[in-house]
């Protein structure tokens, strides 16, 4: 499995700020609707239930938020940049300026956890995540976590 067949170009946005949880499931959801033809109240709903289990921030900036929708066929991606870090939750305390969110079929079992294990082991790479901060352009943020996979995997 890659990233760049869980996540389209047109998935990945940058948003100056959020100013709550549910504001940011928001944007994520229109982002996904747009990108994936995602229902829009149906996907934040389930991001807000799947949150509602336990935060999805894992730590040094980045979340993880994920949701299993009906309706959708292969685990498929959004990633967002804040240029505001925003509270999360997160385990280590830390405010949150990366998401990566995951949306997977009702019934996905395996997909699901290795598209989860893919993207939190990307997202890990510190310098990875400075060369994603340091850039604001979606395009370019794309190209970063698209190639830094194809490296990983050479």
């Amino acid at each position: 499995m890659e990233l760049s067949s869980i996540l389209k170009p047109e998935a990945v946005k940058v948003f100056s700020a959020a100013s709550s949880k549910k504001r940011l499931f928001q944007e994520i959801a229109e982002v996904a609707h747009t990108a994936h033809g995602f229902d829009p109240q149906s996907t934040v709903e389930a991001l807000m239930e799947r949150e509602s289990l336990g935060p999805t921030g894992v730590g040094h900036g980045v979340a993880l938020p994920h949701a299993r929708l009906s309706g959708v066929d292969t685990v498929t991606g959004v990633f967002v940049m804040l240029e505001k870090p925003m509270d999360f939750g997160a385990v280590d305390r830390q405010p949150v300026d990366i998401a990566f969110t995951l949306f997977a079929p009702e019934e996905a079992g395996v997909e699901h956890l290795k598209a989860l294990a893919l993207v939190s082991r990307t997202l890990r790479e510190q310098p990875l995540c400075t060369k994603l901060r340091a850039n604001l352009d979606p395009t370019k943020l794309y190209a970063i976590l698209t190639e830094a996979q194809s490296v990983q995997a050479a």
